[in-house]
Order: structure tokens, then sequence, then C-alpha cells
């Protein structure tokens, strides 16, 4: 369970006065910041004093071991989660890796949100999102991986997202873990003068097995803390382990389902005033001017505040908040403004398809040449569009802000929480070491919340107003109308086929806006790119079939409509355009789709494993029930392995999911519940995006504005989801995002296999079936 010294001041039931407001009295810990898991054991001795940030934390009676381990004279083990908890099940599955080793009483152990300090930094994330070349072996490849991890670790990324939340911690965690287990032991054989491989930790104690003696993790705690720190330690090997691979018990599942759990909305204080907020409704578009005087003296009325391409009118209550901003006259400033529709935009991907600069990711072969000399009837081709896609969170963008005696306070539900210290300071022109930012549960991130437009709103507002906390508030239309979008994509496939039918080369081109450099055009401006965006081409640029000839290449069109990551990034679209392609290429060989993608996965044992277990538990050879359709598709991502068959039917040509198989080998399974959770979450979030999500734009605005012009799966047709396991042990690969990938093209599979009619352009809602 979470720490309860955090929970007692999360409800924010006290003062809000400037000296209250410290992050303990009002809600949890700080944030998931930034330094690296990728510290080991070094690390760990340099904070075996109290010079780390974890220190700052310990209560009366607790001994801290480190940044991430602090127990209690009573027994209890608390542990930092440098990542937050967005649904994904950190705050059981980081844990449970130090307690494995830590053979701690998994009853006993709590969590806290880690603070923000380059310790926590995300190395991994900076990693996969600025891929450097080369990849492969040798001194010039390592030299750049070392200095990229140095810029990593110096620039203190510690965003949650990628997927990277367990694939960076399972190895730190664990020796974090050992290192603790073996200072209790130490202390433990110091006090009973024996030798110390004569004691061994169990359940939260340490026993002499000679005597029988034992005594708790908080008997031994004070003296262990002081202990030095082993400078190596052993890891337990996997049929060792007690917790690692069983189904405990959620640590956050009481405050979950109780009621307890705070979300930044909850957040609650004296004094607090509201803030509503509009901006600019085209993209490029800036404020121009407001009449204050229409709505200053009305009831509630407070303030009005510009804030970026916008404005915050502020009461007091969120009501009134809406009602005055918008009775408020507005004049927008177009000048610069997008002018573009949804079909200009696709028209200018079809333009850059057919003449653009593409930077080619893989160049296997010479498909060029193998495309150029064959002769038509060979060659199979196909083009597919995706729309842009809003993340729609069920919690609303939202921040709430205090600014007292030159200092700043920040609550936001984020997945990158130096970064909203960092521009929210910027914001207001205040050192950052002036920021708090406290980081509560998040509803609904998928990318979402590594974008500081609320905080730095909230950070503006809260200045104007000092001394007075503002919760700032996106309405449901503000959030839909101003997301940072997954972007629209195009894509032209291209494939020469031998006698049989199988492809020997494979042309990939597609088109659309980089979610890389409209990042950091937002959060760095004027920052180069060191390299092309190679989540462009996330799951094209190594296709695990087996073709002699393969050219992937993405041609990168201007910017029009703000872009960013969205659950699973570039594999959500090129899933669909791989996956769909194959399906095609295998009814036009006559074959069927299961066996021509495991004739084509030969040498590929993982990708075929999963592909056959989901064929199996689907029962894929049998007959489908009168009226429905089965398709499948398999993807890898995020080093796991997933393939999906869905069952669908078709009435007036609308689609209803009825079920979905899912196999996944994510290596070794921390915490099983979690995987099988996970994959559920994200096949709802991927079909609900296939079947109904779409932003149109008109004129360079967003048309959709709630949920009936947004609509997403609801309870009524949730399709029943069999999740089934293949462990392989080793290393764990990512589970947050790669159940979503495969979902949409195994639908378009689904509705030819019924229908007979292709679905190459999402939603499924607008297509002719």
């Amino acid at each position: 369970m979470r720490d309860r010294e955090a929970s007692t001041g999360k409800l924010a039931t006290g003062k809000f006065a400037a000296e209250g407001i410290t992050r303990r009295r009002v809600l949890v810990s700080a944030a998931v910041a930034g330094g690296g898991l990728l510290v080991g054991l070094p690390m760990i001795a340099r904070a075996a004093g109290a010079d780390h940030p974890f220190a700052a934390s310990a209560r009366q009676g607790e001994h801290v071991f480190n940044p991430w381990i602090k127990i209690s004279a009573a027994g209890d083990v608390t542990i930092a989660v440098p990542r937050v908890e967005m649904g994904q099940g950190v705050y059981t599955s980081l844990p449970l890796l130090a307690a494995e080793e830590l053979d701690a009483d998994w009853a006993r152990v709590h969590f806290v949100q880690a603070p923000v300090d380059n310790v926590y930094a995300n190395v991994t994330l900076f990693m996969e999102a600025i891929r450097f070349r080369p990849e492969g072996e040798g001194i010039l490849a390592d030299a750049v991986r070392w200095a990229t991890q140095k810029v990593a670790r110096a620039l203190g990324i510690q965003g949650t997202g990628g997927s990277t939340s367990i694939r960076e911690a399972y190895d730190p965690m664990r020796r974090v873990g050992a290192a603790t287990r073996e200072m209790l032991i130490a202390a433990a054989a110091r006090r009973w003068e024996v030798p110390r491989a004569e004691c061994r930790a169990e359940k939260g104690t340490v026993t002499h097995g000679a005597t029988g003696r034992r005594l708790g993790f908080g008997e031994l705690a004070a003296d262990a803390a002081l202990t030095d720190p082993p400078e190596h330690v052993r890891l337990k090997e996997p049929a060792e382990w007690q917790l690692i691979g069983s189904d405990v018990p959620r640590l956050d599942l009481r405050e979950k389902t109780d009621g307890q759990a705070i979300f930044a909305p909850d957040i609650q204080g004296d004094g607090m005033v509201y803030g509503a907020v509009r901006t600019a409704p085209r993209f490029g578009a800036k404020l121009k001017s407001f009449d204050k005087s229409a709505i200053a003296g009305k009831p509630g009325f407070i303030d009005v505040v510009e804030i970026p391409r916008g404005i915050a009118v502020v009461a007091d209550n969120t009501w009134r908040a809406s009602q005055l901003l918008a009775a408020l006259p507005v004049i927008w400033d177009d000048t610069g403004a997008l002018e573009m529709s949804s079909d200009e935009i696709f028209e200018s991907h079809d333009r850059a398809i057919a003449s653009g600069d593409a930077h080619v990711f893989t160049d296997r072969g010479d498909a060029p040449d193998q495309l150029a000399g064959a002769g038509t009837a060979n060659v199979f081709s196909a083009t597919y569009r995706l729309p842009y896609l809003a993340h729609a969170c069920m919690e609303p963008m939202n921040a709430t802000a205090l600014y007292a005696d030159g200092a700043l306070t920040l609550w936001t539900g984020n997945q990158n929480p130096n970064l909203m210290r960092n521009a929210a300071a910027d914001e207001i022109d205040i050192d950052a070491d002036r920021v708090t930012v406290e980081t509560p549960f998040l509803g609904g991130g998928f990318g979402r919340r590594s974008e500081p437009d609320a905080a730095r709103q909230a950070a503006r507002v809260a200045k104007a107003l000092a001394g007075r906390p503002v919760k700032l508030f996106w309405d449901r239309e503000e959030d839909m109308r101003h997301d940072t979008y997954r972007p629209a994509g195009t894509c032209r496939m291209t494939a020469r086929l031998d006698g049989d039918g199988r492809p020997v080369a494979w042309h990939h081109r597609s088109a659309g806006q980089s979610v890389l450099a409209d990042y950091m055009s937002r959060i760095r401006p004027g920052a180069p790119l060191p390299t092309a965006d190679a989540t462009q081409v996330e799951g094209a640029e190594d296709i695990a079939y087996a073709i002699p000839h393969i050219r992937v290449e993405h041609v990168t069109t201007e910017p029009l409509v703000p872009v960013g990551w969205w659950r699973s990034v570039g594999n959500s679209l090129n899933a669909f355009f791989v996956e769909s392609f194959i399906d095609e290429l295998a009814h036009n060989a006559g074959a069927d789709p299961y066996e021509y993608r495991r004739a084509l996965l030969a040498d590929r044992p993982r990708d075929r494993a999963v592909l056959d277990l989901v064929a199996k538990k689907s029962g894929w050879g049998d007959k489908p029930p009168p009226g429905r359709g089965r398709g499948l598709a398999v993807h890898k991502s995020y080093e796991s392995y997933v393939a999906q068959v869905v069952e669908i039917s078709v009435t007036d040509g609308e689609i209803r999911l009825h079920k979905v198989t899912c196999a996944v080998d994510c290596g070794t399974v921390v915490h099983p519940d979690t995987v099988v959770a996970q994959m559920e979450s994200a096949v709802t979030f991927g079909a609900t995006a296939a079947l109904f999500g779409r932003i149109t734009i008109d004129q360079g605005r967003v048309v959709e504005g709630n949920f009936p012009d947004y609509d997403m799966i609801r309870m009524e047709t949730m399709p029943e989801i069999d999740v089934h396991l293949a462990p392989t042990g080793g290393d764990p690969g990512g589970i947050g995002e790669a159940g979503t990938p495969a979902i949409a093209p195994a639908i378009a599979n689904a509705v030819f296999a019924l229908t007979g009619k292709r679905v190459r352009e999402l939603p499924f809602a607008i297509a002719d079936i």
C-alpha cells in the first residue's frame, strides 16, 4: 500500500496557507523524475549517507538505505517508485522487484512516489526516443551509446513512457533490494557475532541457521542503514523467486477501490480559486483582445489572465468560471493560422509519397531494382490512410498551482515532472529550483501528459494571483480541440511476389509529421534534431517476415497540426500498414492468412510461437459461428511479441467486436495480472480508436469536440478478451503499449474475411462496409 504519511496529506483538507502548502500536506509526494535507475551499486554506496533526495522523506523511526528503500523500526519497508502510476501497475511491479531480492514480507511493503532528482532518470526512454546511428556493434557504436547515456543522465529526463518502466528497472531495482538485504544480514551477523555466511534473509527477517535466532528487519534497520553497502551482490535465480511471477495483491488496489486515490482534480484547499481556459481555435492563431468589462462585477468573478495563445477566466468556483468564460467577448488574431483541412493534408501526403525526399531507415537487398524490373503481373500495391487521433483521457488536462514568496508549487498529473518544473519556471521567469512538482494519480496518460501546456498556464495564472492557490481546468471541448494528436499517416506498400505469391521484394513508403520534431519545438524551441525521427517507422523498419529485399522509407511532411506521443507511437500506424498488407498478399496468394504468415516467420521463433498460440487458443482452424468472421495480426514492439485474433460480425455496416484472443510473450513476466490487465486495456484503447477515432481538421481547427463526435467502446459493446501469456524468460519486454498496434489490422482483416471488402482507411465508422 502507499506510504501512509504521503496519503494522509493528500486529501488537502488542511490550510492552503503558504507555510502549509508543503508537499506532504496537500498530496502525495513528488514526481517521477529524472535520472536513471541505470546507476548500479556505486550510486547505492554514494547514497548510504543522508545526501540523497529520498532521505528527506524519512520520518521518525525510519532508516534510509539508499534512494529507493527505507525501513521503519516496526519493520515496514517503503520503496520509492521513480515512474508515475497511470494504470500500468508500476506502484506494484517496481516495488516487487526490489522486495524479491530483499526477501521482504509483501504484507509490509509500501510504495511512495520518488522525488524529483537525476538519480531517477529514465535513460532508456531517452535512448529510444532519440536513436543515434549506428546501432550496431563496434567501438564507434559503443562510444555513441555511452555519450548518449551521459547526456540522458545530465538532462535528468524523468519521463514515464515508451513502455520503459520495467525494462529500465528490472536489473537495478533488484540490485538495490539485494544490496539492502546484504546490509541487513551483515548487521545481524555482527550482533550475533557469527559469520555472515551462517545468516540468511527470509520474509522480513534475518535468521541464524545454527541457533535458530531471528531478528526482524525493523530491529536491524538502524544498524544496517549505517553499514557500507556491498560492492557486488548475487541476484536470485528464477527458481528462487517468491514474488516475481506471482499475482501478489496490487499495492494501489485499496485506495483505487475505496475512493481514497487522489487525482489532480481532487486537490482542494482554503482560499482556492478556479480558472477556465480557452485557446485560440485555429492552430497558429493567438489572442488579439478581450473585453473584461463585460464580465467584471458579475457574481464570482475574480480576474482574467492572458495565457499562451489564450485566456483564463478566474472565479470562485468551476461552474462560474466556465459561465464567465463563455460570456467573455474575445477576438482572435488569425494571422499566420493554419488554413488547411483534412483532405488537403492527405493530398500533401500523396504528393510527398509521389515525389518527396525520404529518409531511408531500412535498405536490405535491392528492393528498388527488384520492383523496377518486375512485370506488373507479379507486383502488388496498396495505399493506406490513418487519421489524426486524440488521446481523449477521461481526466481532461488540468493543473493546480500556488505562487508565494517567489516560489511555485504545482500539482498536476503528469508523465514528466522535471519537464513540468522547468516549463513552469520558464513561463514565469524563476529558477527551476524554486518550483516544486507534486504528481498524483493520472486519470489517463497515453503520452498526453508528457506535455507541459497546462502546467505553463497554471504557473502564469498563479503568479498573477500570487498567494492564492489556483485550480486550472480544461473542459472536454478544450481538451479535444487542443490535444497533441497522433499524426495522420499515409503509406504506399508495394511487393514483388514469387511464383507462390510470397514477397521477395518489399517497399514501404510512408508520409506524415514527425512527433519528435514537433515535441522538441515545444519543449526546446530551436534545438536541432540529431537524427531522423525513427519513431515514424517503428514496427516497419525491422519487420519479422523473411523477405530478401526490403526498403523502408518515410517522408516527413511540414508541421501542420500539433502532434505528440500516442500509445504505442509509430507502431500503431505501421502495424496497420504492414499487417493489412501481408493479409492482402496472403489472400492474393489464395493462402490461409495464418499459414502464410507462419511460413514467412520460419526463422523468427518468438513471433511464430505467439502466432501459433493465438491460433490454437482462438480455434483458428475451426469454422467461426454463422455470421461471424475472424482476422489476425502479429506485431512486436517494446521487446514484446503480441498476436491477436478477433471475431466480428457486421450488421448494416456496423462492426460488432465479439471476442479478442491475445497471446503475448514479454520475456520474464514480473506480475502476471498486470500483464493481462494491460493487454485488456490496450485492446480496448486500440479497438476504440480503430472503430471510431478520427480528428478532422477544417480550415485549421478541430471539428470534433466531445464524445458524441468521438465515440468509444461502451460497456455493452465490450468484447470478451482472452489473454494467454507465453513467457520465455530473460529480460522483460514493455507491456503498457504492446497490445495496441495489432488490434486495428486484425479487425480490418476480419472484415475482409467476412465481407470481402478491404478497409484501407480508418476509422471503420466511416468505411463503406
